[in-house]
């Protein structure tokens, strides 16, 4: 599952280091090349949902080898494309299986630790992934192009996904169906789909169009009327995509809006610190990524002593607000940034900040927001954990861009530079300048993330007792709706979360 996970994570941002030398070996222009990230992230965002059922449908083990097989074809087929053509359906066709895939493997972790010590570790492992894969993105992309080629950043998901099918196949459990087969919610799966590739196409657009654009707008009225029919129609359909009462729970509620508000500060640090070390500091690729390890010890640090020691413990109630509180932190310290700053400490300091934070945000709001979850669902929550981590990255994609290139564009112009070289010197500061705006707004949402996750996360003796934990339970009474012939499932009261003590 760990790997099935990294695989789905790193090539958000492993492909990104290599598209100068793909850009130059097939020949498309500059205009171009965004939809090589954009064709991944549209078809991932707008399918997780669908991914997620599709697992609740035809079974996890199933679902989970059918999505590694296919996006090592899609892999593939990337690698070997000759085309821009080619390589953007080969992207898509990525996404496509990554919506199968990423749901997957959290169900399949939700439904088979159900002892919480054995839980605890096993998410540990996952959220540490989850949080580093785009810094492990950043230092493999590096390695590849700089000593391979641009195409082994996409043949090496081949590589990682051989491995994890031949685990698939010995570890995985099947499990066999009980009661009815299941049916999918057509109408509800058009619509949120459809919703959801609005809202991530409407970000992407602003991010290179500008928020004056028609279609971005267009795009993103279009997604708010969608996601409300959705909603609307979840209401009365008799087999929902999505029950709401998945979302009427207060824990599983904030965990999902922690992980949107970590995507966005996360976005901040892999793009502008990027950016900062290679142009400010002129670090190569690879010296790029080796940068970032000391965050990534940290994550992982973090995720194994608060999934393992401290979520038992206290819960999330004050754990995912530490992790807000040492990121925003974090953000504060690398707004310092200047023309002249060093690595150590002035970079070195605030990522491992950020590390032990993300350590504390991710495997402790995934792990919460699967927690209690009825098997039958188990899928569907944890497309509901990567849906919101991938629009978090495309609100942060669209906003903090902008925000850094207005702020410095207004630094260009209100230091008017005299001569050439001092027209370099203030475009080196006027960036410097635009990052650390954008880092004082990354501080301003994980210092929201921290008072909303202390407020609306329950408190430990709130909870009730995982005894007759749904994921094991048997079919549930329902009530039928008004204007429904067929009674809509609800999830169990004894479906409310509470990590217990070991």
């Amino acid at each position: 599952m760990a790997l099935a996970q990294l695989m789905v994570v790193l090539d958000a941002t492993v492909v990104n280091i290599a598209l100068p030398s793909a850009q130059a070996d097939l020949g498309f222009g500059d205009g171009d090349r965004q939809w090589i990230v954009t064709a991944y992230s549209l078809a991932f965002g707008s399918l997780l949902l669908l991914g997620g059922r599709l697992s609740d449908l035809i079974g996890r083990k199933r679902t989970f080898l059918l999505g590694l097989v296919g996006f090592a074809l899609a892999s593939a087929l990337g690698g070997a494309a000759q085309s821009f053509g080619l390589l953007v359906a080969a992207r898509a066709l990525q996404g496509v299986f990554a919506a199968v895939l990423a749901p997957t493997a959290l169900a399949v972790l939700t439904t088979t630790f159900t002892v919480p010590k054995e839980r605890a570790r096993a998410f540990g492992v996952f959220g540490a992934l989850a949080g580093a894969g785009g810094a492990v993105g950043l230092l493999l992309g590096g390695l590849l192009t700089q000593d391979l080629d641009w195409r082994w950043n996409l043949y090496i998901n081949v590589c990682v996904a051989v491995v994890a099918v031949v685990g698939g196949i010995l570890l995985v459990p099947s499990a066999p169906r009980t009661g009815p087969r299941p049916r999918l919610d057509v109408p509800g799966t058009l619509l949120v789909s459809a919703g959801l590739f609005g809202l991530v196409y409407g970000f992407s657009n602003a991010e290179s169009d500008g928020w004056g654009s028609p279609a971005t707008w267009g795009f993103l009225a279009a997604a708010g009327v969608l996601l409300t029919a959705f909603v609307a129609w979840q209401r009365r359909a008799g087999h929902p995509l999505l029950p709401l009462g998945i979302l009427r729970d207060r824990n599983r509620s904030a965990a999902y809006a922690s992980v949107m508000v970590a995507a966005i500060g996360m976005f901040g640090v892999f793009l502008f610190v990027t950016y900062y070390v290679q142009t400010t500091l002129g670090y190569s690729p690879i010296q790029t990524g080796v940068a970032f390890l000391p965050m990534i010890g940290m994550l992982v640090l973090a995720a194994q002593l608060g999934t393992n020691l401290l979520v038992p413990r206290f819960g999330p109630k004050v754990l995912v607000p530490i992790g807000m509180a040492l990121a925003a932190t974090a953000m504060v310290l690398l707004s310092r940034l200047g023309v002249h700053s060093a690595y150590a400490p002035d970079v070195l300091v605030p990522l491992m900040l950020m590390g032990a934070g993300m350590g504390s945000i991710m495997p402790a709001s995934m792990q919460t927001a699967t927690l209690g979850v009825d098997r039958r669902y188990a899928g569907v929550a944890g497309a509901l954990v990567n849906t919101s981590q991938q629009v978090g990255g495309s609100i942060g994609t669209a906003l903090l861009n902008t925000l850094a290139a207005t702020a410095a564009t207004d630094y260009v112009a209100a230091h008017q530079p005299a001569t050439a070289s001092a027209a370099k010197a203030v475009a080196a500061a006027a960036a410097v300048h635009g990052y650390g705006v954008a880092f004082w707004w990354c501080a301003g949402f994980f210092a929201f993330g921290a008072v909303l996750a202390g407020v609306v996360f329950r408190r430990r003796s709130q909870g009730l007792s995982l005894t007759s934990t749904p994921s094991t339970a048997g079919p549930v009474a329902s009530t039928p709706r008004p204007g429904t012939s067929v009674p809509q499932p609800r999830l169990e009261a004894a479906a409310e979360p509470m990590l217990i003590d070991v």
